[in-house]
């Protein structure tokens, strides 16, 4: 295993705004193995970026000396694969399948992707899609995307998020099962069943459907978005977890998908602080 950090924890980065190569600069400079870029709507990475500028990021990263472990798009928030409407759901399709192919063209085998949601917690006005509903939908859509990964030679990881779908690691895994594609995968996140479960657990089901792995920290007692913190400031698991996934044979990145807390004003420090306390619990 080794230590990755998301591009979505630097400055801008959630709007695609911040210069990937900027970006992959500084996590190596903080000690980070590796980083996971992210497909934005705007910036230096877009579903329309052209394969010629993602050989020129893949170039940069290795004369930087760093990894690029994966690849995550949060896109699909705001054009639900699991909609009552067509033609969102042919949107989320048509941007996945975009999005696994940058994937390819940087030269990266893993894409997070959502595979759909019942609704989005951060956004109060969008769709409520009926559970069963979801789970039909989100399949057909996995099983096309499926198809685009394997003609592409990627894995279109589905992760763990808030979307009140796939609650359980059984119900996961067997969406996995009916999926039937082994281009369709689990992207897990540690941090993301705290509440509502443990890590452990979860990982001994999934076992090695899982390709990718996400850490962060949460205070159980807070309970809500605001229990997020830095790694070592919360509960979860987290060493625990990831001796679990070492025993499993996992031995890809372990990325830290956090964000600076208010305290967090020097970008360096916190992406230093964070590198080093993600290394000291990777096995």
């Amino acid at each position: 295993m080794y230590a990755q950090i998301s591009y979505w924890a630097f400055e801008g980065g959630l709007s695609g705004e911040r210069s990937v190569s900027e970006a992959m600069l500084l996590a190596k400079k903080a000690g980070f193995d590796g980083i996971e870029l992210a497909v934005s709507p705007t910036g230096d990475l877009t579903p329309n970026t052209s394969a010629a500028k993602c050989k020129q990021i893949a170039a940069e990263a290795k004369a930087i000396g760093i990894k690029i472990g994966s690849v995550a798009s949060g896109l699909l928030w705001e054009t639900n694969p699991a909609s009552a409407s067509k033609r969102v759901r042919d949107k989320a399709l048509t941007t996945t399948q975009k999005c696994l192919r940058v994937t390819a063209d940087l030269g990266v085998k893993h894409l997070l992707v959502l595979p759909g949601h019942v609704d989005v917690f951060f956004l109060p006005d969008a769709e409520v899609v009926p559970y069963d509903d979801c789970y039909k939908r989100a399949l057909g859509f996995c099983k096309a995307v499926g198809r685009t990964a394997e003609k592409l030679g990627v894995y279109a990881c589905a992760e763990n998020v808030w979307n009140k779908f796939l609650a359980s690691p059984l119900e996961f895994r067997q969406f996995l099962k009916d999926v039937g594609n082994p281009r369709v995968a689990s992207y897990f996140d540690v941090g993301n069943v705290w509440n509502s479960g443990y890590p452990q657990h979860w990982i001994k089901i999934l076992g090695r459907r899982i390709k990718r792995v996400h850490v962060k920290d949460f205070k159980r007692a807070v309970g809500t978005v605001e229990g997020f913190c830095n790694l070592g400031d919360g509960d979860v698991p987290l060493t625990e977890s990831l001796k679990m996934l070492d025993r499993l044979g996992y031995n890809g990145p372990v990325t830290a998908e956090i964000f600076p807390s208010p305290d967090d004003k020097n970008e360096a420090a916190f992406l230093r602080k964070t590198a080093n306390r993600l290394k000291k619990i990777i096995p």
